[in-house]
């Protein structure tokens, strides 16, 4: 039952994000860093991701889950910026749409968090799976050093057994494939749970964002240190 309590506040989630008002990439790409060293020595860390990356609800972008990840890197005095790249509503093919533009800038580490919009809305998996594949060739190409890292999601089960499990399982195949890191669930720890997410009971508060960070930041860490 608990498990099914989470994979339906998290198809409200969506469900919301993907109406969400979408920003351009000029005016959603922010640097979250504190870090005072030389901004030229510091390497960089792009999560590229929807409205859970954005941090829909928040009062600034500092508060979502990627600046809590900047909040352990600075702790560990680690040369790592982090830059938030998300853009709420965003699809699979949205992201593609606008990947180039976002490698303009140098990027060190490339976490990928997209494709939760396409589910709510029934899109192939084949499609979804074909556009995330266009983004991280788009990266590779462009930047063949960079690590990279893909956060799963998952569509509820009112979405036909199917299609869900095929869904999910988008994910894992993908960082084989390539050779990611993954993080199974993005929501784990969070999902469902009243006191860390907002009045609408969907997406996290700040503390709720700081745990999804630190879990993010428990996987994420290996490729930094």
């Amino acid at each position: 039952m608990y498990k099914l309590n989470i994979i339906g506040l998290l198809t409200v989630a969506l469900l919301i994000s993907s109406c969400g008002d979408k920003k351009t990439a000029a005016t959603n790409t922010t640097s979250v860093s504190n870090n005072t060293a030389d901004s030229t020595s510091a390497k960089t860390i792009l999560f590229f991701g929807d409205s859970l990356t954005a941090g829909y609800g928040l009062d600034d972008a500092s508060k979502a889950f990627p600046g809590a990840v900047q909040n352990k890197i600075d702790s560990a005095k680690l040369p790592y910026k982090v830059v938030n790249a998300g853009v709420s509503g965003e699809t699979s093919a949205g992201g593609k749409g606008r990947i180039a533009w976002i490698l303009k800038q140098k990027v060190d580490v490339f976490v990928l968090e997209l494709g939760a919009n396409d589910g709510l809305r029934g899109i192939p998996v084949s499609e979804t799976t074909q556009n995330l594949q266009a983004v991280i060739d788009s990266v590779k190409s462009k930047y063949p050093k960079a690590k990279l890292m893909l956060l799963g999601m998952q569509v509820p089960p009112n979405m036909g057994t199917a299609y869900a499990l095929s869904f999910k399982a988008i994910f894992p195949e993908l960082a084989a494939k390539n050779k990611m890191t993954l993080m199974p669930f993005l929501l784990k720890d969070v999902g469902g749970v009243a006191a860390l997410n907002q009045k609408d009971g969907i997406h996290p508060t700040a503390e709720g964002a700081k745990i999804v960070g630190n879990n993010v930041w428990q996987v994420l860490k290996s490729l930094l240190i």
